[in-house]
């Protein structure tokens, strides 16, 4: 059987398992959805059609993300949130040698497909969401969520089930129902899920999902998307939230109950595919819109400090915290965009960057006798020549006013886009930001 060769990009030191199928005029990144394998995907026959269908119109770059499938595996408690998951797609791109690419992203998939697209607009030509949720639990103004008992219900099916027929057999009921007796469909299944994560691996990557909150970030999505989705099938309200919410989408609700894309009418899903790819790929407007993370700091009683100590060694202090400041910024990966007098203001590709720059930099500088407070937000920013505006800007200097000493202030944003990454928050209640609205504040653990 001709399976596409294994390839490995270098994200930081893990390897990322990847393929590419065909060689059509534009990439395709395919983004799976809860975990993969992308040798065992070719073994499934409706699976390898509906792979073959995407190929036959675009080079097609398909991944395992981080601990699943063929990619390194890491320890259970250290998976990966997305932000670094978003890293391992650009890896995979960069070794791929794709400087361009429309994302498809399955389910958990649609969640990396929209962080990545707008934080690298410049980078993504379209996404393409087929059956994708923006948030696991449930709450209020998302009630089609999955509630604290329904989900504690599924860890415990994986965890006794995981890689036999009960088990395959009940996934296969949720995510192909037309296939749920097809006794090859679901010895397929049973080897696909134990060959591409461990039961822990899939807790783990089950718990990252159900903490994360992307809500915030489709709606600011700014490159050309389509929402596909089967009217009976599983996160099919997710779908519709999404179509209703992304800017300017394209929704398309098909016929059938099969969450999966390679089951059901497969040819209607990828006409529809590709010919929203053959709308937009001719396009190369100038994107000067992007969703990212800004950081705000200021030393604490500076105007005090600098009187007690004199214009000089005030200035020398002044030159040693800006040093710091910039080595954590270099560490960090954070963008310098404006140093006023004691403070900085700086861009992060990722949220939990931008938190963990913050900690670092207090850190370094109390070295100096210095204490700093700082402030984190996420959102969508306007670039303008070297500089940035924005609502975003605003928040951002705004929690930072708020800040004590040595306190990384978060907005309720960040919290959320940063499930699994190890931070920790402590609640600083509802705060009314001057020109910005109500904002729930965080404060970030040292």
């Amino acid at each position: 059987m001709d399976v596409p060769e294994t390839r490995y990009a270098k994200s930081g030191n893990v390897h990322i398992a990847y393929c590419i199928r065909g060689e059509g005029p534009v990439d395709l990144v395919f983004i799976p959805g809860w975990v993969s394998n992308i040798e065992l995907m070719w073994e499934d026959r409706w699976m390898r059609a509906w792979l073959d269908r995407l190929a036959a119109f675009s080079r097609l770059i398909a991944f395992d993300k981080r601990g699943t499938g063929l990619s390194d595996r890491v320890p259970d408690d250290r998976l990966p949130d997305l932000e670094t998951r978003m890293d391992d797609v650009r890896a995979v791109m960069d070794a791929a040698g794709s400087r361009r690419a429309f994302l498809l992203g399955h389910s958990e998939g649609g969640l990396l497909a929209a962080l990545f697209a707008t934080t690298y607009p410049a980078r993504t030509a379209g996404v393409v969401f087929f059956s994708s949720d923006v948030r696991g639990a449930w709450a209020p103004d998302h009630p089609w969520g999955t509630t604290r008992e329904e989900f504690e219900r599924e860890l415990e099916a994986v965890e006794r089930g995981w890689g036999n027929g009960a088990f395959a057999r009940s996934m296969a009921a949720d995510l192909a129902p037309s296939l749920a007796k097809d006794e090859d469909f679901l010895a397929w299944v049973v080897r696909y899920f134990r060959q591409s994560a461990s039961p822990s691996a899939a807790i783990a990557i089950d718990r990252m999902w159900f903490e994360t909150d992307a809500r915030p970030i489709v709606r600011s999505l700014g490159v050309p998307s389509l929402v596909l989705w089967r009217r009976d099938a599983a996160y099919a309200a997710e779908s519709r939230y999404l179509a209703e919410h992304v800017p300017g989408t394209i929704a398309v609700e098909l016929p059938g109950s099969d969450h999966v894309p390679w089951i059901g009418d497969v040819d209607r899903a990828v006409d529809e595919i590709e010919a929203f790819i053959s709308a937009v790929k001719d396009e190369d407007a100038v994107l000067d819109r992007l969703l990212a993370t800004v950081l705000f700091t200021d030393i604490v009683g500076s105007t005090e400090r600098a009187r007690e100590l004199g214009d000089r060694v005030w200035g020398e202090l002044l030159e040693a915290h800006h040093a710091r400041v910039r080595a954590q910024l270099a560490r960090f990966r954070g963008r310098e965009i404006d140093t006023a007098g004691d403070g900085f203001l700086a861009t992060f590709d990722g949220p939990a960057r931008g938190v963990r720059c913050a900690q670092a930099i207090a850190r370094s500088v109390r070295g100096l006798g210095l204490a700093v407070r700082a402030g984190v937000h996420t959102g969508e920013l306007e670039l303008a020549d070297e500089n940035i505006r924005g609502i975003a800007v605003h928040v951002g200097a705004r929690v930072c006013g708020l800040a004590g000493a040595d306190e990384v202030l978060v907005t309720s944003t960040v919290r959320d886009l940063v499930a699994g990454s190890g931070l920790v928050f402590q609640p600083r209640g509802e705060h009314e930001l001057r020109g910005a609205g109500t904002w729930t504040l965080f404060a970030a653990s040292n």
